[in-house]
């Protein structure tokens, strides 16, 4: 099983090292380290697990911060395979998409992310497209939104993050029930994905395969 960490510890060397043991002693081994932040002494790290003992996840949250100035923001489980480029990958397939290439980055966009669903909705809050895992109602934003992708997490307790995409008359919702709220580095990250994604000549033709396949009369809601 693989598995994200977010951990807050002392920015010195010999750190990440007592970490490692101690995940070796508990079964686990680190495969990929993120840093999301360092400053004042202290870095914010993204850790990807290889968890094969099934070690309790309270287990090696414990053994964790039994390491001096080692905090676990959040453990939660993940897909995205430790050593590789995802977004090049999904982003080479969406320009061979076609006019599924709004639906293959609405699919993409939880494993990328280590997260639970995404979904595309309208002003209405009616849902034109959600991904696997994404509940029949979205949850209802707050009101008064940026023109940019923001991170907020709603009262249920919900992560999301929640993106604007004004060429499409559309807004992203993606969602995680696990782990800490998304670090302003993954909202920059998905940001940047847009852009990307908003010069391919497929994400109009995309958009009205879906409003052509919906019509008048569909509920709002597509999946796979």
């Amino acid at each position: 099983m693989l598995l994200r960490v977010r951990l807050v510890l002392p920015d010195r060397p010999g750190s990440l090292a007592q970490v490692t043991r101690v995940l070796g002693a508990a079964g686990a081994d680190i495969t990929q380290v993120t840093v999301l932040d360092r400053g004042d002494g202290r870095a914010v790290d993204d850790i990807t697990i290889f968890n094969p003992a099934g070690t309790p996840r309270q287990t090696l949250v414990k053994s964790l911060e039994g390491v001096e100035g080692v905090t676990v923001e959040g453990i939660w489980t993940t897909r995205e395979a430790p050593g590789t480029y995802p977004e090049l990958e999904i982003l080479k397939y969406i320009t061979t998409a076609g006019d599924r290439a709004l639906t293959t980055l609405v699919d993409s966009l939880p494993v990328l992310f280590s997260a639970d669903w995404a979904a595309t909705t309208t002003a209405e809050q009616r849902v034109v497209y959600a991904s696997w895992r994404a509940p029949e109602e979205p949850p209802a934003m707050p009101a008064g939104f940026p023109a940019r992708p923001m991170a907020l997490t709603l009262d249920d307790g919900l992560h999301v993050v929640h993106a604007p995409l004004p060429p499409l008359a559309l807004s992203l919702v993606l969602a995680r029930s696990e782990g800490p709220s998304f670090h302003r580095i993954e909202v920059h990250r998905l940001t940047r994905i847009l852009e990307i994604f908003f010069t391919l000549p497929a994400t109009e033709r995309s958009m009205a395969r879906l409003l052509h396949d919906e019509g008048p009369e569909a509920s709002g809601r597509k999946t796979r």
